[in-house]
C-alpha cells in the first residue's frame, strides 16, 4: 500500500510540474518528483539506483532552479489555487489505474534479477539520456545568457 502511495504522489506532483505557471512552483514540484521517485526506488529495494537519482535529481533541480530564478520572466497573473487543485485532482485520476491493476506483489513475475540488479546492470540508456537532459539545459542556459549579454551591449551602443 505505502509503494502505490508514493506513487500516487509522483505522478500527482510530476502533473504539478508540467502544469504550474511559475517556474519556481514548477521546479519545486519537479523537486518532489525526483524525491519521491528516490523513495520509490529505495523501497522497491534498488538502493544504488535510488542514491543515484538522488544525486542526478539535486544537481538538476539546482541548475534548473538557478536558471529559473534568473532567466524567467515572472508572470502577471498567479497561478489560480483552482487550477492547481484541478491539476492534483488529473494526477490522481491519472493514478487509479495503478491502484486498481497492482503489480507490488513479488509473486507477479518470475525473475532471477532484484529490482535493483535489473535497474542498474541494464538502464545505461536512462542514465545516458539524464545526462543528455541535463547537458541541454545547461547548454541552452548558456545560449540565453549570451544573447542577453549581445543584447545588451547592442542597446548601449545605440
Amino acid at each position: 500500500m505505502i509503494l502505490e502511495l508514493v506513487s500516487a504522489g509522483l505522478i500527482i506532483s510530476a502533473c504539478l510540474a508540467i502544469f504550474l505557471d511559475e517556474a519556481v512552483y514548477s521546479i519545486a514540484a519537479l523537486a518532489g518528483t525526483f524525491f519521491l521517485a528516490t523513495l520509490l526506488y529505495g523501497l522497491s529495494g534498488a538502493y544504488y539506483v535510488a542514491v543515484f537519482q538522488f544525486a542526478v535529481g539535486i544537481g538538476t533541480i539546482s541548475v534548473l532552479f538557478l536558471s529559473g530564478e534568473m532567466l524567467s520572466e515572472k508572470p502577471i497573473t498567479k497561478t489560480k489555487l483552482s487550477t492547481s487543485i484541478g491539476v492534483a485532482v488529473l494526477g490522481a485520476v491519472l493514478f487509479l489505474p495503478a491502484l486498481f491493476f497492482s503489480v507490488s506483489s513479488p509473486n507477479a513475475v518470475s525473475s532471477t534479477a532484484t529490482l535493483g540488479d535489473a535497474l542498474w546492470n541494464f538502464d545505461a540508456v536512462d542514465v545516458v539520456l539524464q545526462g543528455l537532459v541535463i547537458l541541454t539545459v545547461a547548454i541552452g542556459i548558456v545560449v540565453v545568457l549570451y544573447e542577453r549579454r549581445n543584447s545588451k551591449k547592442r542597446s548601449a551602443e545605440q
